[in-house]
């Protein structure tokens, strides 16, 4: 059987061939290649860790600042309420001295008017009485045709007006 013998000389060489082509590419490729890859991945591994380590450290500063900002917010807040509250107070202090000023204004304005009440009355009495003494007089004279002098007539006009 030739067929055979060919078979395992063509099969020998064959396997030759494949381990020196499995050779070079394990030294070309596992020990040319492959640490070169390695390297390049182990540099990328290190620069997103630092790029990582850099990101948490830009985000404490940040949370810092911004907590920094708002505790200046919350003073400034403070101080805007104290100081409308100051104004608030002002305000109401000053208008309760204008209420009263205007209070006491008024009393004294509602006194006067009183006074000048009191006196136009007073006035507006006298005036009645004279005049309702007069036509006591008239009418006593023009009825029983006697003369009452004022005085008398003045009297009567008061005894009737008290009673």
């Amino acid at each position: 059987m030739p067929q055979i013998a060919q078979i395992a000389a063509t099969y020998a060489s064959q396997i030759f061939w494949l381990l020196v082509v499995f050779g070079l590419i394990y030294f070309v490729i596992g020990k040319g290649m492959l640490p070169k890859i390695e390297a390049t991945v182990d540099a990328r591994d290190q620069k997103i860790a630092s790029d990582l380590a850099a990101a948490e450290a830009a985000r404490g500063a940040a949370d810092e600042t911004e907590a920094a900002y708002r505790a200046r917010i919350e003073e400034a807040r403070a101080a805007a309420l104290k100081a409308t509250q100051d104004a608030k107070s002002a305000a109401t202090a000053e208008a309760e001295k204008r209420v009263k000023a205007a209070d006491e204004a008024l009393a004294a304005k509602a006194a006067e008017a009183d006074a000048a009440l009191k006196a136009a009355q007073a006035k507006a009495l006298a005036e009645i009485e004279t005049v309702a003494a007069e036509a006591a007089q008239e009418i006593v004279a023009k009825v029983s045709g006697i003369e009452v002098d004022k005085a008398a007539a003045a009297g009567a006009v008061k005894s009737a007006l008290a009673a």
